[in-house]
């Protein structure tokens, strides 16, 4: 530590001082942070637009660092003469020290985490875990993985401690009982002086800025410094991420139309085609983990100059004879936004759905509106029961039966938990095996859901198939491959089972996942999930369509497909039935709503439009139409539409047909 002599300004001195400290060593994580995910952040990447996330990192790091450092601070300027004693001093070093080494460890651990969800970390990643078990030896994996990282969160809360700036010495005259009067009025006016000017200056920082137009600066003001949502994440710090999401109102509702006309823009509310004609037929979901388009060759015959072959035979060939979509999207980036997104027709806007207080509304989904039709139906997934909130959810949207790893432990034609993968799940092959024979248990008409688990880190095969699926690219490339052959024997089962010709089958991903692509890497191609529809009956006129889909419009196209006849609540429109020109897809990104529909990418803060984007030709994303593209107000007002039926129906409790308070 550094001692610097006891006198009336000392405690002020150091504060500043140390608060300095902290500053440098914010940087040096953001440095960490950058340089980790160099491949996503480099290729639009100068020292110009560097410069300016320096500058505006500068007013984030001010928030977080004086939220963090409060107690620190109070502890250092209290106008008490007690606080001069080495006990005080030594009390006042370690609150300075635990608290900013929390955060150098909050801000290091995004590096990686960053790679998988795109943002900052938020407080909901405390609900998103809260019933896993098995932290402990994903944690351990990444910890060996980037054990420079833990070298470097080593070093500076070593730093921490060793450069902190002490009072030291003999305390200024008069702060010792009895006191002398003058000398004690001089030291209190002096302390209550400093800590009458911290006090506003905090403030002022915490908000970020002192006018009062300035309101407090959130996640989504990070945008102003950046050309990509993705950048904010460099700008940003996860304590400021974690702090400013702590008991927040999630779903505000805008005024940007009128609720008279709200309707006639945009509503999520689909009534039955007088033409519907009703298929009495079973409903399959296939939920891949991690299974982004990037790594199918059928999505990629362009790539690589056409040389491209992906990862995925078994997919590639089950294309063939299914509906796909050229320009297929998530909703999301987590597994829990995929869900609802799903079998729900519920984007994620903000936050994760069923991580808010909109969690406890009314909700439908497949599962509930085939129920009035006599369906039958049930959810899989093979990690421990409960895990990520499934269970609850499947509940909640009407499934009838829920599969985890307790019932597939408890069926004698399995191996129970020596299919274990040992972190998350049941291995894909052996569960997705249990999966097409239960549902051969199960009455038709039936809908049925499955999550698989395989293709997530810490990226392992079993240990049969090492030699079969070798290390190659990226670590997840052999857990597709695995995964492709496990979805390869899952039809070979099913095309045995008697349902099998009267069902519609759906694949898609929760969301992507690691990428060595730059066209994958970008704002958009972060969301790229296939989207693939086979009926086995061939009542689907199979090939590549050129438009757009989302995962939000799976259910409406396969209620749409049954002829379902009921009111039903969904985001997403029916594909089939809806023509190429006006398929659309919307997804959050730090921020920004991203809102993507005929050849161009609006990208909107909530309240003007920061980017448009020709994206079919424009593939990276390099070149900013905003202003210059005639299209750009009708996408508005349609994306503004959509975000205030969302927001208006999450705080209404009207996400179901006749719903609302």
């Amino acid at each position: 530590m550094t001692r610097i002599r006891k006198s009336l300004y000392s405690g002020p001195l150091c504060l500043v001082l140390n608060l300095a400290l902290v500053y440098l060593v914010y940087e040096v994580c953001r440095l960490a942070f950058l340089f980790e995910n160099w491949q996503t952040f480099a290729p639009s990447l100068t020292w110009a637009k560097f410069a300016e996330m320096l500058r505006g990192g500068w007013m984030f790091d001010t928030s977080a660092i004086l939220y963090t450092n409060a107690l620190y601070a109070l502890m250092v300027l209290l106008p008490l003469h007690f606080k001069e004693t080495d006990a005080w001093q030594r009390a006042a070093r370690w609150a300075f020290v635990v608290c900013n080494a929390l955060c150098v460890v909050a801000n290091l651990a995004d590096s990686v985490y960053f790679q998988y969800t795109g943002r900052r970390t938020t407080v909901t990643v405390f609900s998103e875990f809260a019933s896993e078990h098995n932290l402990g030896s994903i944690v351990g994996v990444e910890l060996l993985r980037h054990w420079y990282l833990v070298v470097l969160a080593a070093a500076l809360v070593w730093g921490l401690w060793r450069f902190c700036f002490v009072p030291s010495g003999e305390p200024p005259a008069g702060v010792r009982r009895p006191l002398r009067l003058r000398p004690a009025l001089a030291y209190y006016g002096v302390q209550l002086l400093f800590l009458a000017a911290y006090v506003p200056l905090t403030v002022i920082g915490m908000r970020g800025g002192a006018t009062t137009a300035v309101r407090p600066i959130n996640i989504s003001n990070a945008n102003q410094y950046v050309d990509r949502p993705l950048e904010a994440a460099v700008v940003l710090n996860t304590p400021f991420s974690l702090i400013r999401t702590f008991g927040k109102e999630i779903f505000v509702v805008p005024d940007y139309i009128p609720q008279g006309e709200l309707d006639a823009v945009y509503t999520p509310l689909h009534l039955p085609a007088d033409s519907a004609v009703a298929r009495r037929k079973n409903v399959v979901v296939l939920i891949v983990e991690s299974f982004g388009r990037e790594y199918i060759g059928g999505f990629n015959r362009w790539m690589d100059g056409g040389a491209y072959k992906g990862y995925t035979p078994f997919v590639d060939s089950l294309m063939q004879h299914s509906a796909t979509w050229l320009y297929s999207y998530s909703n999301g980036r987590k597994s829990i936004d995929g869900m609802p997104s799903i079998l729900s027709g519920i984007p994620m806007f903000v936050e994760p759905f069923f991580l808010t207080p909109s969690s406890m509304n009314d909700v439908s989904g497949l599962a509930g509106e085939l129920k009035h039709k006599g369906y039958h139906s049930a959810f899989f997934h093979g990690a421990e029961n409960g895990s990520m909130g499934f269970q609850a959810f499947a509940r909640a949207t009407g499934f009838d039966r829920y599969y985890g790893r307790t019932e597939y432990n408890g069926d004698s034609r399995f191996g129970g938990d020596r299919d274990f993968d040992g972190t998350w799940a049941i291995w894909d092959e052996p569960f997705l095996q249990f999966y097409a024979l239960k549902m051969s248990e199960m009455r038709q008409p039936f809908v049925t859901a499955v999550f698989t688990a395989s293709s997530h880190h810490p990226f392992a095969v079993p240990e049969e198939y090492k030699g079969v699926f070798k290390e190659e690219g990226l670590p997840i490339h052999k857990c597709i491959r695995y995964t492709d052959n496990a979805l390869r024997r899952f039809f070979q089962t099913a095309s045995r089972q008697p349902w099998y010709g009267n069902t519609l089958f759906v694949i898609t991903s929760d969301h992507t996942n690691l990428s060595d692509h730059k066209y994958y890497q970008t704002d958009l191609g972060g969301f790229c999930s296939p989207i693939i529809f086979f009926d086995p009956s061939g009542g689907i006129e199979p090939g590549m369509r050129d438009a757009i889909a989302q995962q939000i419009d799976i259910m409406p196209t396969v209620l749409g497909y049954l002829g379902y006849d009921r009111p039903y609540v969904a985001f997403g429109c029916d594909l089939f039935a809806t023509a190429p020109e006006d398929t659309w897809a919307v997804n959050y990104l730090n921020g920004i709503y991203q809102y993507v529909k005929g050849d161009y990418l609006l990208q909107f803060d909530g309240e003007r439009t920061k980017a448009v984007y020709r994206f079919r030709t424009d593939l990276l994303l390099e070149h900013n139409l905003a202003g210059r593209v005639k299209e750009q107000a009708q996408m508005e007002r349609e994306l503004k539409a959509i975000i205030q039926q969302y927001m208006t129906r999450m705080t209404t409790n009207a996400l179901v047909a006749g719903g609302g308070k």
